[in-house]
C-alpha cells in the first residue's frame, strides 16, 4: 500500500460547520443553524447508504424535540409519526407467566401518554429533506474516517475514508481518495460509541473525573402482525424472564401504523456470563407464553442491533473539544429509565448550534464551544437525565426486584422534592470488565430457533440487508491478534461468538471432534455496526473502524 507521502492529494471543500452523523441529532444541529442563519454553509457526511440505513430505534419518541426544532410538524401529512401511545403497560415476567405492574404507582416521567411510536429511520429522513430544502448539504455513503486538526490541535474539519482498497491493503483500479471537508467547526453526532468520537474522547481526555459509560445492546425486530392481534399505540415493556442472575435488561413491544409491530429486547452489557448471547435470549423471550401469540400468523419484515449508551448523568464526557462537540448519542443523551434519547438528541444538537451560532457571529472560529458544556445540565437535558441517574447503579447493584422499587422510589424524590436519598450514585467498572471466568459460571444453553417465532443469526442478518464491499481491509481490527485464542478461549469461551448479534465472530477447529486447533474468524461482511465488541470484549482487542462508506446494513424503517 503507498505511504501517505506518495498518495495524490485529497481534494478539499470548505464549510462553516461540518457535521459527522445524519441521525437526529446531526440534522437537528444542521436545521437549527440554517433556521438561525440562512447563509451558514452547512455539511453532513453519513457513513450509511443513505439517509437513515444505519439509525436503530424502538422507538417511542417523546415529541419535546421536535415541537422545538420544527412546531408545524405535526400539520405536516408526510409527517413520520403518526401513532400516538394510547395504552402503557408494565410486565414482569416469569418463565410461564407474569405480573401486570399498576401504573399509578409509576413516576409521572414513565408516562407514554403524549409520546408517538414509528421508526426513528422514516424521522431522520423525513428531517434530511426539511434540512435539504434550507440549502444542507448532506453526502451520505461517505465515511469520516479522520478528524483533521490544526497547527495547535484543534479540529479543522474531517477526512472520509479512502476507497477502493483491497483486503491485502494494495489499491485497486477502482482506488478514489477520500475528500477533505473542512470547517470552522466540527460536530460528531454519530451515535453510541462512534469511531471518531472515541478517538476524541481519548485525546482530549474529555472523560476524565467522568464515570465509565455504560451501554446496552438492543436487538429489534418488525414483524406484520394479524389484524385481530394489532392493538394501535399500545406500548409495553417488561422485565425478568428470560434474563437470569447476573444480567439485567427488558423487553418492548409497540404497535404502530397498520398492523406493525416492533419488538425488542435490549441486554445491559455488564452482564456477567460468558455465556450469555443476547440475541438468543431476544429469540427466547419471544417464545414466552404472554408474548408469542402476538405473533402466530404475522410476517418478520425487519431485523437489526445496536448498541446504546445508558450511562447518563454521570458518564456523559466533557462536550466541548478545540474545534468542535459532541451531540446526541455520541454525548450519552439517553434516558436509561425512560428508554429513550431522540428527544434528547435533537435538543442537544439545537443547543449547540445555537451556541455555535454564537459564536460563529462573534467571529470565532476551531476555539472551544465552552458555553455548550456550560449549558446542558442546566437545560432540558441535563433536567431530564438528573432525575434518573441512580436507576441504573441501583439496578446493577441490588438486582432486578428491589433495584427497580428503589429506582422508583428515587425518580418518585427527585421529581417531587428535586432531591435523592441517595445522592449520585457511580457505576463502578466498566461494561468489558464485569465477566467472570467461564470455570465459575453454570454455561447456559439455549433451545434451537422454530423457524416460526425464533430464528438464527443468519436468517436474521439477512433480513438487515447488511451489505459490505467484500475485497476491502477487515474493518474489525485486533490490536493482539493472539488473544482471542490465547486469552479469551481458555478464560471465557471466547464470548464475541455469543455477545456479536450477527455471527461476525467465531471459533473454527481445525479437528472439530477433538476440538484442535483453534483459529479466530471475522466473517466482517456480516457487521451491522452494533458496536457491541468495541464494548464488550474483556481485553478491550477488537477495535471497530469505518468500512468503506455505504457498507453495512440498509434499514428501510427501523
Amino acid at each position: 500500500m503507498a505511504g501517505e507521502s506518495e498518495l495524490p492529494a485529497r481534494e478539499s471543500m470548505d464549510f462553516d460547520v461540518v457535521i459527522v452523523g445524519a441521525g437526529p441529532a446531526g440534522l437537528a444541529a444542521a436545521i437549527r443553524l440554517k433556521q438561525l442563519n440562512a447563509d451558514m454553509t452547512v455539511v453532513i457526511v453519513e457513513k450509511g447508504s443513505e439517509v437513515g440505513a444505519h439509525i436503530l430505534s424502538g422507538a417511542v419518541i417523546d415529541p419535546i424535540g421536535l415541537d422545538r426544532l420544527i412546531p408545524d410538524w405535526r400539520t405536516d401529512p408526510d409527517r413520520p409519526l403518526k401513532t400516538e401511545v394510547k395504552k402503557d403497560r408494565f410486565m414482569v415476567l416469569g418463565p410461564s407467566g407474569g405480573v401486570t405492574l399498576p401504573n399509578w404507582p409509576m413516576p409521572r416521567l414513565m408516562s407514554n401518554h403524549g409520546n408517538f411510536i414509528g421508526s426513528l429511520g422514516a424521522t431522520t429522513r423525513w428531517l434530511a429533506a426539511r434540512a435539504e430544502a434550507l440549502g444542507v448539504e448532506i453526502y451520505p455513503g461517505f465515511a469520516a474516517t479522520e478528524v483533521l486538526f490544526g497547527l495547535h490541535g484543534e479540529a479543522v474539519g474531517v477526512a472520509t475514508g479512502d476507497m477502493g482498497i483491497g483486503r491485502n491493503g494494495q489499491h485497486k483500479a477502482s482506488f478514489t481518495r477520500g475528500m477533505e471537508l473542512r470547517g470552522k467547526y466540527v460536530l460528531l453526532a454519530e451515535g453510541a460509541r462512534g469511531s471518531l468520537t472515541k478517538q476524541i474522547v481519548a485525546r482530549y481526555r474529555l472523560d476524565e473525573g467522568r464515570d465509565p459509560q455504560k451501554y446496552g445492546i438492543g436487538i429489534k425486530e418488525i414483524w406484520q402482525v394479524d389484524p385481530a392481534k394489532f392493538q394501535p399505540g399500545l406500548v409495553q415493556h417488561s422485565f425478568g424472564w428470560p434474563l437470569g442472575a447476573g444480567s439485567s435488561g427488558g423487553s418492548f413491544l409497540y404497535h404502530y401504523d397498520e398492523n406493525l409491530v416492533a419488538v425488542g429486547f435490549v441486554v445491559h452489557l455488564n452482564y456477567t456470563n460468558p455465556t450469555l448471547s443476547p440475541f438468543d435470549e431476544f429469540q427466547r423471550f419471544k417464545t414466552h407464553p404472554l408474548i408469542v401469540d402476538t405473533f402466530s400468523g404475522g410476517k418478520r419484515l425487519a431485523y437489526g442491533a445496536r448498541a446504546i449508551s445508558s450511562g447518563g448523568w454521570q458518564s456523559t464526557p466533557k462536550l466541548s473539544f478545540p474545534g468542535g462537540a459532541l451531540i446526541g448519542c455520541a454525548a450519552g443523551f439517553v434516558n436509561f429509565a425512560r428508554i429513550k434519547g431522540s428527544h434528547n438528541a435533537i435538543l442537544s444538537g439545537m443547543l449547540a448550534a445555537e451556541k455555535m451560532h454564537e459564536a460563529l457571529g462573534a467571529g470565532r472560529a476551531n476555539d472551544e464551544l465552552t458555553a455548550y458544556e456550560e449549558a446542558w445540565r442546566a437545560s432540558d437535558i441535563g433536567r431530564d437525565l438528573f432525575k434518573v441517574r441512580n436507576v441504573k447503579p441501583l439496578w446493577s447493584r441490588f438486582g432486578l426486584a428491589i433495584g427497580v422499587a428503589l429506582g422508583g422510589l428515587d425518580m418518585w424524590t427527585n421529581e417531587l422534592m428535586g432531591f435523592s436519598l441517595f445522592g449520585t450514585l457511580k457505576h463502578g467498572k466498566p461494561d468489558s470488565a464485569t465477566l467472570k471466568p467461564i470455570a465459575e459460571v453454570k454455561p447456559i444453553v439455549y433451545p434451537k430457533p422454530d423457524g416460526r417465532v425464533s430464528f438464527d443469526k443468519a436468517s436474521s442478518v439477512f433480513l438487515s440487508n447488511t451489505n459490505h464491499e467484500e475485497d476491502q481491509p477487515v474493518h474489525l481490527r485486533l490490536k493482539d491478534p493472539t488473544i482471542p485464542i490465547r486469552v479469551n478461549l481458555p478464560e471465557y469461551g471466547e464470548p464475541a461468538r455469543l455477545y456479536c448479534p450477527a455471527g461476525v465472530y467465531e471459533v473454527v477447529y481445525g479437528d472439530e471432534a477433538a476440538h484442535k486447533d483453534p483459529r479466530f474468524v471475522i466473517n466482517a461482511q456480516n457487521c451491522v455496526h452494533c458496536k457491541t465488541c468495541d464494548i464488550k470484549d474483556p481485553e478491550q482487542n477488537i477495535n471497530w473502524t469505518c468500512p468503506e462508506g455505504g457498507g453495512g446494513p440498509n434499514y428501510p424503517n427501523m
